[in-house]
């Protein structure tokens, strides 16, 4: 119950990783508001949250839009009374172009909400947690954060650009007491794999050949990352782009 009387924020909770971290969150002992624009998944998220004894609620909400990421917040607050950490998880994978097949509504898209959309959230978020009197922030980025895959123009650039982002705020508001770091997953069995591979034209099963632990990362594995890295456990560790991918990248 490292968690208890706290309060969590997870984006992208209908599904993948974010439900798994909102599952954990609330095992943990807090109160989560599950965010998505996919109701029915987010519904779903709460209600495997609910059937444990845990406390949470849904919150519709679109990250590309300005307002909702607003809302969304203040509405944490409202419901909960605070905010203590976030989980900034929402993203889109695009679509498979290079520099010049990209096209400038999905450039838009996956900037917008792989980006503009975790700065958003961190900039109605960190008011919050300053008074709570700190807090710890998670933003997904992505093992293409640290390096290029063929095909991932608009993806990749959008989650280097997390870790600069993240690493930015790091500094700015550590003196504050008010921690900030960066998952970067790899190919981990969640619904955004399949296109992956399909992208990448590697069958599922070659993807986990190719990692060191010679399987596939599951949600669950990177709840526990964001759990520790929100967690007093990790009371010391600001600014880290935290690789959790078998292995792989120490491969490149």
């Amino acid at each position: 119950m490292q968690f208890e009387n706290k309060v969590a924020l997870v984006t992208g909770g209908a599904s993948g990783i974010g439900r798994a971290t909102a599952i954990a969150f609330a095992r943990e002992g807090a109160h989560v508001l599950v965010a998505d624009i996919a109701e029915e998944g987010g519904r779903e998220t709460v209600q495997m949250i609910a059937d444990k004894g845990g406390e949470a609620e849904f919150f519709r909400a679109d990250m590309l839009k300005h307002d909702d990421i607003r809302n969304m917040v203040a509405h944490a607050v409202t419901r909960f009374g605070r905010l203590d950490c976030a989980f900034n998880n929402a993203g889109h994978r695009g679509g498979s172009t290079n520099a010049v097949d990209c096209t400038e509504e999905e450039w838009d898209m996956v900037l917008g909400l792989n980006l503009k959309a975790v700065w958003l959230c961190m900039k109605y978020e960190i008011p919050e947690l300053l008074k709570a009197g700190g807090g710890a922030i998670v933003n997904t980025s992505s093992g293409l954060g640290n390096f290029a895959a063929p095909l991932t123009n608009s993806y990749s650039t959008s989650k280097h650009a997390v870790v600069g982002l993240t690493r930015a705020a790091a500094v700015d508001f550590g003196p504050k007491n008010i921690r900030v770091n960066a998952l970067l997953p790899g190919a981990t069995d969640t619904p955004m794999l399949a296109p992956a591979a399909k992208g990448s034209n590697l069958k599922i099963q070659d993807m986990a050949q190719r990692i060191p632990l010679r399987r596939l990362g599951t949600a669950e594995d990177q709840a526990e990352a964001v759990l520790w890295l929100c967690s007093d456990r990790s009371a010391f560790v600001s600014g880290l782009s935290l690789i959790s991918d078998g292995g792989l990248s120490v491969l490149r």
